[in-house]
């Protein structure tokens, strides 16, 4: 991961006085806290970081849920081509940037916040520490949270259920902070996101409070209705338009999924994304992705774009580097999307199926997410795909080797049909989700374990053991295992947070928000 840019600020010539013993013999070069006071910088100049650091690269996303759930795949047989890709852990980082990248330096801007009365930084601080520690859970289930920063020998795990009901209590506070000071300016030199605007923030915590709320329904439908219903009723509203897209600043940096495909060819076109694409007609694809490279590999030239199957049997890389690249167009953004309009309007559209008050009618919400899906990422024909009610998945043939074919597992079309069940509405409504959701796949991970949407295969080999837990091969990967720094140098809270976790610390125990069972 390449280092975030940091601010450098040099020392302004001073008014030479023999009596300033301090002036004279301070480091030119070297920022005083009295320097990064001004305009707020002591507590505002950590902010892009944290935000940054709210994504992963190749190891924490690349090569775990980007695979898994078959927007990427990589041609390359890492490790003998025994991996995560393939149910084997063999990388499991996400944890230390919840703490090193956003715990521990929000807990610092915290603080000072306090110490200069600065309230509302540690408002916002706290905002992005649940949308990664949201992310947190959703990868490992019980996380450090209310007992971070103590000093204790033995520093416990809190249970999902706790989790969520904390971020929901937080983001009460949060939202009131915020409505008493819609008009501070403060965070606007370090907000690349919505340069200061409070009311957008507000937006964000409205979106998050209903995305969390959905990802508990299953297990806590009471829970999840109440607070979903009061993302959708908050007078400061929801992210309804894409101008008003919660996307996060690079900083200067490329976007993970560019140096991984362009500069190390470790990344290509998942096969379920050109089953889906390809079949539904869906004019993103180009977007997305180029055609394979005819030069490298003239046999490709059949295929207008060609994917890698998830847990691919690879043998060597060269055979599939000549697939299809991700566009060239993801080359020089410089932002990362978070939280879309398209995405809250497939959370209300799940939301009206289920009944919540607010949420408007389904239809209307599934189709309003595709055009802005569609708007998003500067596609056209939106019109012609919402009533294409023929057009289905293809089947995946993989010309280098066979073991990767799949039928495809869904029959779904993309237009609304009123008559069909809910099952079938809510499958058309996650499919839209997941398609929307590219680069940001953790999200669509976190929604299909929870409602096995959308329709994908199995893994092609799968190397799943009793090391980190088999996943059956009708099954797919649930979690991550804590990992081994807590395993090895916190055993009991580790033991503790096992038990919370309401099975063994593997890669087959269902999370608390994703149980099995019917979605209605």
């Amino acid at each position: 991961m390449k280092k975030l840019f940091i601010l450098s600020l040099f020392l302004v010539a001073l008014t030479a006085c023999t009596k300033n013993f301090e002036a004279e013999n301070q480091n030119p070069y070297q920022i005083s806290d009295e320097m990064l006071k001004q305009d707020f910088n002591l507590v505002g100049s950590p902010f892009s970081g944290l935000l940054y650091n709210l994504y992963g690269g190749q190891i924490e996303e690349d090569l775990c849920q980007d695979s898994w759930m078959g927007h990427l795949n990589t041609p390359t047989p890492f490790v003998g081509n025994v991996n995560n890709t393939t149910y084997y852990i063999r990388w499991n980082s996400y944890w230390g940037r919840v703490y090193g990248s956003v715990m521990s330096p929000s807990k610092q801007v915290i603080r000072l916040a306090k110490e200069n009365d600065l309230p509302l930084f540690a408002t916002w601080a706290k905002l992005i520490r649940i949308l990664s520690m949201s992310k947190g859970t959703s990868i490992y289930g019980p996380m450090i949270y209310t007992n971070y920063g103590t000093t204790a020998n033995v520093i416990l795990y809190d249970k999902e259920s706790d989790l969520y009901n904390l971020f929901f209590a937080q983001l009460d506070t949060i939202q009131s902070e915020f409505a008493a000071n819609k008009d501070y300016k403060g965070f606007a030199k370090f907000d690349g996101s919505y340069k200061g605007s409070i009311p957008s923030w507000m937006k964000v915590v409205n979106s998050l409070r209903l995305r969390l709320a959905m990802r508990i329904v299953k297990v806590n439908p009471t829970l999840a209705k109440a607070q979903g219903e009061k993302a959708m009723s908050d007078p400061a509203g929801l992210i309804t338009a894409n101008a008003d897209n919660f996307n996060v600043a690079l900083l200067g940096n490329k976007l993970y999924m560019n140096v991984i495909c362009f500069e190390w060819d470790d990344t290509r076109m998942g096969a379920v994304m050109e089953s889906f694409l390809l079949g539904l007609k869906d004019g993103r694809i180009s977007k997305f992705f180029q055609g394979p490279n005819l030069g490298q590999d003239p046999s490709l030239s059949v295929y207008q774009y060609k994917g890698i199957r998830n847990g691919a049997y690879c043998d060597a890389k060269i055979d599939r580097v000549p697939f299809s690249r991700v566009s060239e167009d993801f080359k020089s953004v410089q932002t990362r999307r978070n939280i879309t309009a398209a995405e809250v309007s497939f959370l209300k559209a799940e939301a009206a199926l289920r009944g919540w008050t607010g949420a408007g009618d389904a239809k209307t919400n599934y189709e309003e997410g595709v055009k802005l899906s569609f708007a998003d990422w500067g596609a056209s024909g939106v019109d012609a795909y919402l009533a294409d009610a023929t057009s289905k998945p293809v089947d995946y043939v993989d010309p280098k080797d066979a073991r990767n074919n799949f039928t495809a597992s869904s029959t779904i079309t993309v237009a609304w049909n009123d008559a069909d069940n809910n099952e079938l509405k809510l499958e058309k409504i996650m499919t839209q989700k997941w398609i929307n959701n590219f680069t940001n796949s953790l999200e669509s991970w976190s929604d299909f374990r929870r409602t096995g949407y959308p329709k994908i295969p199995h893994v092609a080999k799968n190397d799943s053991s009793p090391d980190w837990g088999v996943i059956p091969a009708d099954g797919w990967i649930q979690r991550m295992p804590f990992v081994n720094a807590e395993r090895t140098g916190s055993a009991a809270a580790v033991a503790d947070a096992t038990t919370k976790l309401g099975g063994p610390d593997l890669i087959n125990t269902r999370l608390w928000f994703a149980p099995a069972g019917p979605n209605f």
